[in-house]
């Protein structure tokens, strides 16, 4: 009896103890089954939009140089690279303002069309618009852009009955009532024609990180940012020939199409552009883009 006195509190100690753990994990486990990728710890459930984002990520992505198996090349395996002189070319005063102005009265002409005419372009011109993009800067120069161009009309149907499946149900269930509303007045939907009748889509991905010929894997700095750079570029090169486009990012699609275009888990869909001539009968929204001076600071 005397030494049942003495374990029944230290029982009861490690009952508690094995209760307590018992309840925190029970909790844990809880909020790991109730959050979703991508939604912020604690943040309310129908407070989580699933934006552009969480798209680009398809289970794929990598975690860094770290945490990410294979052989990564290290800074001093590549080759310094050589310097030379630099002298662009250079203007009077007079000269740069007529040709700033020249080229803001150019791209305020762009507008986003979706009345797109299938008319065939040359293909030179849409390889001369992604050499363009192409001079974008990158992170340490890593370049993490493929273009891929389609024009064969059954892949760019496919690319259209899996993006209007998607888009259904993005207007219908994930994009919630406040962006549906907010979408209305420029009368879009999840109806995209334009995919069948232009005639090339660019599909941009970026490259979460690069694989070098001889199998190695390079890290690529600030991968989307230089892809979007590369993209407002690739916009200008297609105003200034004439062509039109309207920028898509293919919510809940990068997946299926990096699968449809067979291309490598280290590309994640970017931006989706199809490109041509505008319809004889397009149409765009009479919008108006703010002034200077709602859009800069001087200092």
């Amino acid at each position: 009896m005397a030494l049942l006195s003495v374990l029944t509190p230290i029982l009861a100690v490690v009952l508690c103890v094995v209760i307590g753990f018992m309840l925190v994990r029970s909790r844990e486990t809880e909020t790991t089954s109730t959050t979703s990728p991508g939604e912020a710890e604690g943040a309310p459930k129908a407070d989580f939009r699933p934006w552009v984002d969480q798209d680009l990520k398809d289970g794929t992505e990598t975690k860094g140089k770290d945490d990410e198996d294979g052989d990564w090349v290290d800074s001093n395996e590549e080759e310094d690279i050589l310097h030379v002189p630099y002298s662009p070319p250079g203007y009077p005063v007079e000269t740069m303002l007529e040709r700033s102005r020249d080229f803001y009265t150019l791209m305020n002409q762009r507008r986003s069309v979706r009345f797109i005419s299938p008319e065939p372009v040359p293909r030179e011109v849409i390889n001369n618009a992604i050499r363009t993009a192409g001079t974008a800067p990158s992170g340490a120069h890593t370049e993490p852009w493929t273009f891929v161009v389609v024009s064969d009309p059954e892949i760019k149907h496919q690319i259209r009955r899996i993006v209007e499946e998607e888009e259904e149900v993005n207007y219908r269930q994930r994009m919630g009532d406040k962006w549906v509303q907010d979408l209305a007045r420029f009368r879009t939907s999840w109806i995209k024609e334009y995919l069948d009748v232009a005639p090339y889509l660019i599909l941009v991905f970026k490259q979460i990180y690069g694989i070098l010929p001889n199998g190695k894997k390079r890290t690529h700095y600030y991968n989307e940012i230089s892809v979007s750079i590369s993209c407002g570029l690739l916009l200008a090169a297609l105003q200034n020939v004439g062509l039109v486009t309207v920028t898509s990012t293919p919510l809940n699609c990068g997946p299926q199409l990096r699968l449809l275009l067979k291309r490598p888990a280290n590309e994640k869909l970017l931006m989706l552009l199809p490109v041509g001539y505008p319809a004889c009968e397009a149409t765009v929204p009479d919008l108006k883009r703010k002034p200077l001076d709602d859009i800069v600071v001087h200092i």
